[in-house]
């Protein structure tokens, strides 16, 4: 169990106000009979909008004694936790501790087995979007676990085709046939390689997260069937499977 310790929280306050306008990130240690707030530094593409811990922080915390929560600031935002907050509190285990800066209010999440929603979900990159939507459509309707793959906003943009080089080790093969329910396909939007991927859905409808934009079902017609280059069928639904 973590107090918020008006102690600690004084020092991730002022460790927010030495980041604004970026995000700081930090870790609450306790080492011995001590309970502290340890800075971190943010090593996030977008630091302004978006954090992500070194590593070596980490791991040097870690050595110290015994990570109790994970913090970060939300400048000029909320304290609430963003649904991507409330995903990676999941996946760490740990309570997160969230400071609104300059407001200075402290919002606290606490891993309770939540998941977001299908429809409705936040985009951020590498943890809600196109890709983690499919993870989460398998594991949801099919039971089926899909890996995951770490990825760089802006990937298409860089040299890599990430679809077409990991849909193989993901369990996927590609097809000629039309779209069936629970396929995947891949589009290319407005990029030169295929960047966006889609669940088919029953009734000619297709389940799908873009860039900046909630999770949604759309028509599978029109500009989508136009940007499709690839439709890709999980291999346990292939004919002759085994069941």
């Amino acid at each position: 169990m973590i107090d918020i310790s008006d102690a600690w929280v004084a020092d991730l306050a002022a460790h927010a106000e030495a980041c604004y306008p970026a995000e700081c990130c930090g870790l609450v240690v306790r080492s011995g009979d001590q309970v502290a707030y340890r800075p971190c530094a943010n090593v996030a593409q977008r630091g302004q909008s978006e954090f992500e811990i070194d590593p070596r922080d980490w791991a040097a915390a870690e050595d110290s004694g015994e990570i109790l929560a994970v913090c970060h600031s939300h400048p000029d935002e909320s304290a609430n936790p963003s649904m991507a907050d409330r995903v990676m509190c999941e996946r760490s285990g740990l309570p997160w501790i969230i400071i609104g800066w300059p407001s200075q209010v402290v919002k606290r999440a606490d891993p309770t087995g939540w998941s977001a929603p299908l429809v409705g979900r936040e985009f951020h990159h590498g943890v809600l979007d196109c890709y983690t939507l499919i993870q989460d459509y398998y594991r949801t309707e099919l039971g089926l676990t899909l890996p995951d793959f770490a990825r760089v906003d802006g990937w298409w943009e860089r040299g890599q085709n990430l679809y077409r080089e990991n849909f193989a080790a993901a369990g996927f093969t590609e097809v000629n046939d039309l779209p069936q329910v629970h396929d995947v396909i891949l589009m290319q939007v407005r990029s030169d390689v295929e960047n966006h991927a889609a669940v088919v859905l029953a009734g000619g409808q297709i389940l799908h997260h873009l860039h900046g934009r909630l999770s949604c079902r759309d028509v599978y017609g029109g500009y989508w069937q136009r940007v499709t280059r690839t439709v890709l069928r999980h291999n346990s639904l292939l004919a002759g499977a085994a069941a």
